[in-house]
């Protein structure tokens, strides 16, 4: 399950403009620009020990997520006060969501040349 979570991800990810995958902290992150916007913690982080995926958050996407679902989505630690978001990914998983979680984790961190692309590519 691990490698087809990261497979699943990484084609998302990489899909989106001027994307680059590296590992941090140990974990396999996508990066716009400089900045990372989802990580996948494919065997869990800390006292989080389920497979599950950080993803920045557009503003008040975090509060509304966890409120609406919280036996899926939950603040993560570290980032979590910057409006992060968890997402288990031990449970069924709809593949559309992820891909627009992962696209709005893109928006919240990727420079404005490059959001602007992924909404040009969107309207397509």
């Amino acid at each position: 399950m691990t490698a087809d979570l990261a497979g699943r991800l990484r084609a998302i990810c990489l899909a989106l403009p001027e994307v680059t995958e590296r590992l941090s902290h140990g974990a396999p992150t996508w990066f716009a620009g400089k900045k990372s916007f989802v990580t996948l913690w494919a065997d869990g982080h800390h006292a989080e020990d389920f497979p599950h995926l950080w993803c920045a958050g557009l503003p008040g996407a975090q509060h509304e997520l966890t409120a609406a679902e919280p036996s899926r989505f939950f603040r993560p630690p570290y980032v979590g006060g910057r409006g992060w978001i968890g997402l288990r990914l031990d449970r069924d998983l709809d593949w559309s969501e992820i891909a627009e979680l992962c696209q709005d984790a893109y928006r919240a961190v990727a420079p404005a040349r490059l959001a602007a692309r992924l909404d040009s590519r969107l309207r397509r």
